[in-house]
Formats: C-alpha cells, structure tokens, sequence
C-alpha cells in the first residue's frame, strides 16, 4: 500500500527523467550538429509530453463507484436512470476537486449509492448512502471513514442535461450534493493523514451549504432533519468544541492502525488511550444530538470490537466500560470484547 501523506511539496525527483536544458550561453564550438539539436529537442519535448500525461492522468483524486437504484418505482425509464448514473460517474471521477497530484494508486476508495424512491416527470427523491474507506498502512485491510445515509435527496434531472457546479452558486440541488459529499470524503482522508488535513475541504462543504440556503430543498439548513443533515454534518466538524473528534481521527488512523503491522500490542494501547479524546467530547455535550460522534460510532464500533477481544484484560475493561458510556446504543456489542 502507498503510505499517502497530504502535505505535498515540489518534488524535483518525478522530473528526473526529464532534466531541464542549460541556459547558459554555449560558445560556437561546443554547439552539437543540427541533427543531434533536434534529437534533443524532440526528446525533451517527448518529454514534456509524458509529464503532462503522468501529471493529467494521476490528477483525479477519487475512485468512486455511483449506483443508482430504482427497484421500488414501477416501470420507470430505464434509459434515463442510465444517462443519469452515467453522467455522475463523470462528474465525480473525471473531475479535479483538490490541488494535489494522485497517483492511481493513491486515489481515494469511495462509493454513493442513490436509492431512488418517487419519481415524478423528471423530480426525483430517495436517499444517498455515502460511504469512504482508507487502506491501513502496509496491509491489505481497508478501514471506513464514513457510512452515512442523508434521507433528504430530492433533485431534478432530464436526459442529456448536463451536470452544472460551481463553488459560488447554488446551481443544481443534485450537483451541490454530491460536490457536498466528495468535499467531506476528501477532508475526512486528509484528516486521517495529517492533523486537521481536511479543514480546507471541510469549509469548501461549508460554503456549498451556504450557498443553499435560499433553495427550497431540505437538508442544507439548521432546523431541519432533527440535527441530522448536511449543514450539522460540516457545522459540528468545524466547529471546535468537537476538536476532539478530529483530533482522534489522526491519531487513530495514522498513529494507530498505520502501525498495527508493525507494532500491534504497542498501536492497540495507545487507541485506547486516545478513545478518551472521543469520551472528553461526550462529557462536556456541546450540543444535545452530538452528531459528529454518531457517525464515528456507526462506522468504528465493529472494527472496535474485532481490535479490541484481542486486548489484555485490563485494555478490555477499560476499554469496554468506556464505549459503553459513550455509546449506549451499542452496549450489547461491545460486551462482545470481554466474551472472547
């Protein structure tokens, strides 16, 4: 696995293969023949051109797989739920959302899935599960970031119209979703690879929920969907009361599961250690509905009991009655660590 790091720098190594022609001035004498100048000139030029290749073919940053399903509306268009799944495909992959270079291998796992439950003439609604994984340093096992399902995808689309975003402007309730997501899988990678990496995308989201606020769609607002929608979604990982989760999304990724290859007992321990950082925010309740918490438990609490049943006994009785406070909902499940 590439061990991916987000604080990218000029590195004059990818250019290696291609070095820079001197400037300097070069007397009449040491001047190659007119063939071999042209050579030259054609090799750099080649050379040039792969770069630009390597650069525009590694710029996308996400591999995600878009589905779309239909099952539950009867004799719906079959062409234009493919034309549509087709074109967001292309919207989210062939799009540059970041100012980094990826490589192939280093592209983002990432997968939405549209459950398309009424459709009306060309308004569609339904619900988006959205869901990102990371790979774990030296190992084949890839780890979740997020699995979240917004309730409140409602949007129009005709055949053939074409996927309209932009950062300044509201322009499609179907695009400014979607865009939403892919800024919120992106900080949350980022966030896993440095401290507070994602903040720049985390506010790119914010500025997409800004922008929605004189629409007519739900979701995008404060007092809709119980706290439970796009704008807690971004408000509470902005917001620095929940600094804490952020702060436990580094270090559990990087500083824990990146090393669990290498040092398993020593990265187990210190992931307890740094459970506390979640349970800080739970007791001080910055808001009633800590949202930003749910989703860390929706998609960390399996992986918790799986790292966790082969914990020393006294890890997992601390570990287990912390969870437990934290997390009520999951009681049962993290009585499973102490059963094995």
């Amino acid at each position: 696995m590439t061990n991916r790091t987000y604080n990218k720098q000029f590195d004059k190594k990818q250019y290696r293969f291609c070095p820079a022609e001197s400037t300097a001035t070069v007397s009449i004498k040491n001047q190659k023949p007119l063939a071999r100048r042209s050579r030259s000139k054609i090799k750099n030029y080649l050379c040039y051109l792969l770069l630009l290749f390597t650069t525009t073919a590694g710029a996308q940053e996400l591999r995600c797989n878009i589905s779309l399903s239909t099952t539950q509306i009867q004799g719906s268009n079959r062409s234009v739920t493919d034309a549509l799944q087709t074109a967001l495909y292309e919207f989210v992959n062939q799009r540059v959302w970041t100012n980094n270079v990826f490589t192939t291998e280093e592209r983002i796992e990432c997968s939405m899935m549209l459950n398309i439950t009424s459709l009306v003439g060309s308004d569609f609604s339904g619900t988006i599960t959205v869901q990102s994984r990371r790979p774990v340093f030296n190992s084949v096992y890839p780890t979740n970031l997020i699995n979240f399902q917004d309730r409140d995808l409602r949007f129009t689309y005709v055949e053939g119209q074409p996927l309209e975003f932009s950062d300044v402007a509201h322009l499609s309730n179907l695009t400014s979703i979607i865009a939403f997501y892919i800024y919120i899988i992106l900080g949350l990678d980022y966030d896993s690879f440095s401290q507070n990496g994602g903040t720049p995308y985390f506010q790119k989201a914010e500025t997409i929920v800004t922008n929605a606020q004189q629409s007519s769609e739900r979701g995008w607002k404060a007092y809709e969907g119980n706290f439970r929608n796009r704008y807690w979604l971004v408000q509470n990982l902005l917001d620095d009361r929940y600094r804490g989760v952020r702060e436990f999304t580094y270090k559990y990724y990087r500083l824990g599961l990146d090393r669990m290859s290498s040092r398993p007992n020593e990265a187990r321990a210190d992931i307890a250690e740094y459970l506390t950082l979640l349970q800080d925010v739970f007791r001080r309740k910055p808001d009633p509905y800590l949202f930003l918490l749910q989703i860390v438990f929706d998609v960390k609490s399996n992986e918790w009991v799986d790292m966790f049943t082969n914990g020393t006994p006294d890890e997992k009785t601390r570990v287990v009655r912390l969870l437990k406070e934290i997390d009520p909902p999951n009681i049962s499940k993290y009585d499973r660590i102490n059963s094995q």
